[in-house]
């Protein structure tokens, strides 16, 4: 099979597989090119409720296709940009299942997902100092969010891999599993995201993320949705809530705020 990106739809759960086995699931350049349109198609998706990236087999992602860089690294960093921009700015939630090697544009992949699992045998790095590459701003930004300046730069600098244990430690990841049991794990979580308020997370979202100019928009939506009375009935009534939200808003990704 040429290497590409898989997806399905299962239980209100997209999943997108990363199939590039013979080069532990490197990223080429048609696959940075596929990546948003392929996230565009289950942003639109109603029946989606989140999202779930992994790799093929027993690899995340290696990081970018290096014939890629060869032939112009400019522009293949170009496409690995608007790439991890499309992801992040994915209107609900994301979540990377994480085996083996997450490095480079791997990593960066994983950073622009809300939420990363990983199982304790994975490994982590951000490579560019080994090649001469400036690693994008939106990705250190990310990175730096999530790990701290001090580890953000350690990762950068060195160039060096970090095991699941210290990327959990530094914020790198937020679960890291026993190995074989990370699949369960990522079903029963993504089950209790789909059972929640989308309209809620929607919001979280775009506010955790730097958003400071929909205050307004998100009341008016959760005034007209239902999903408030409808969360506080189920609590009464000691039921599950169905809610009902999928406003316009959660139908396209908005990438016109700050990442």
């Amino acid at each position: 099979m040429e290497p590409q990106l898989l997806h399905r739809v299962a239980d209100s759960v997209a999943t997108v597989v990363v199939h590039h086995p013979a080069k532990r699931n490197a990223m080429t350049a048609a696959m940075w090119r596929a990546l948003p349109g392929v996230l565009d198609e289950l942003a639109a998706d109603p029946g989606v409720r989140a999202l779930v990236l992994t790799g093929e087999g027993a690899t995340f992602c290696a990081g970018a296709d290096i014939s890629a860089l060869r032939e112009s690294a400019q522009e293949a960093q170009g496409l690995a940009v608007r790439a991890e921009e499309a992801l992040a700015a994915f209107p609900k939630p994301t979540l990377a299942a994480i085996r083996g090697h997450c490095v480079g544009g791997g990593a960066q992949l994983a950073a622009a997902c809300d939420l990363r699992f990983a199982e304790e045998t994975a490994l982590f790095g951000v490579t560019p100092a080994k090649l001469g590459i400036v690693y994008p701003a939106s990705a250190t930004r990310r990175l730096v969010a999530l790990t701290g300046p001090a580890t953000a730069k350690y990762l950068l600098f060195s160039g060096e891999l970090i095991d699941a244990g210290r990327a959990l430690r530094t914020g790198l990841v937020d679960e890291v599993l026993p190995e074989g049991e990370l699949g369960k794990r990522v079903a029963d979580f993504t089950r209790v995201l789909t059972s929640r308020s989308l309209l809620t997370q929607a919001a979280a979202k775009e506010f955790a993320n730097g958003r400071t100019d929909r205050d307004a928009h998100w009341s008016a939506q959760a005034h007209g949705s239902g999903d408030t009375a409808e969360g506080v009935a189920a609590f009464l009534e000691r039921r599950q809530p169905q809610f009902g939200w999928s406003g316009p808003t959660a139908c396209r990704p908005d990438r016109s705020g700050p990442a």
